[in-house]
């Protein structure tokens, strides 16, 4: 009988933030499974938790994944914790969690804070409907190639990034996506939170005048909406599928496409339609 693995949340800063059910669970399961056993040390040790710790992180996921799905299989249960936040949010751990559904081991979430959705909330952008991008390649050509795709992007941008990179990172887009409003968000919920709402010239000047220093999260302005004689019928029909995500009706989708790009609105429901 195979066992469970619960995905647990934990601080993205302060420690006050864990929740009594994840110390329960924590203090519950037969191992954890920790990106640095370190840091969920420092973890278990404020809260009176004493449990076996596995190393589980993006060089070690294969050899030390398979040993964890082999311990649950035989009916243990391992709570997958990240240093900080939801475990799998630009973390190896979607590996494992998707290894876990493929093998049929059961689940269970432990919700907890999230950086990205954290710093949405004191960004002051608009938090609606939003592209969670994550972390930007290092290799420059790779970077910039990302965000040129991100130019015609109309929903608020996500961003990860580290501080020794963050500077290279402004300055690419701006060079990609011109200027644009952005919130540099750092240290959420510790003690130097801050976030700074500028222009991106302004967020690459502040960054020479004043060294980054701690984790950053990056909210970016959507682009402008494009002038309805220039939408296609393709980019129209996006716009509809979009709403009939949302829940709308093919029919509400398109009238409401149409009038925001111009295109017929019975060429949009055609093609929406079409089999």
């Amino acid at each position: 009988m195979s066992g469970k693995l619960y995905v647990v949340g934990t601080p993205i800063g302060n420690l006050g933030d864990f929740s009594p059910r994840g110390t329960e669970v924590l203090s519950s399961v037969d191992f954890i499974a920790a990106e640095d056993t370190r840091v969920t040390a420092k973890l278990l040790a404020r809260f009176g938790i004493r449990k076996p710790l596995v190393s589980y992180h993006e060089h070690n996921r294969r050899e030390s994944g398979g040993k964890i799905l082999a311990r649950l299989r035989n009916g243990e249960a391992c709570a997958l914790v990240t240093d900080a936040g939801m475990p799998t949010i630009s973390d190896p751990g979607e590996v494992l969690v998707r290894d876990a559904y493929l093998a049929g081991v059961a689940m269970e979430s432990v919700p907890g804070p999230v950086a990205f959705a954290t710093a949405l909330a004191m960004s002051g952008m608009p938090c609606g409907r939003f592209c969670f991008e994550g972390f930007l390649s290092t290799n420059t050509s790779a970077r910039r190639a990302h965000l040129a795709s991100l130019r015609d992007e109309a929903r608020t941008l996500v961003f990860y990034e580290a501080p020794h990179k963050l500077p290279y990172t402004l300055r690419d887009l701006y060079g990609a996506l011109g200027e644009r409003e952005i919130s540099l968000c750092r240290e959420l919920t510790k003690l130097h939170e801050e976030v700074v709402r500028c222009t991106l010239s302004e967020a690459i000047a502040r960054c020479e005048e004043i060294p980054p220093r701690g984790e950053y999260v990056l909210i970016v302005a959507g682009a402008e909406p494009k002038d309805p004689e220039h939408m296609t019928l393709e980019e129209a029909v996006a716009i509809a599928q979009d709403a009939i995500t949302n829940g709308e009706s093919p029919t509400a989708a398109a009238k409401n496409a149409a009038k925001l790009s111009g295109v017929a609105r019975s060429e949009i429901y055609r093609r929406l339609t079409a089999r």
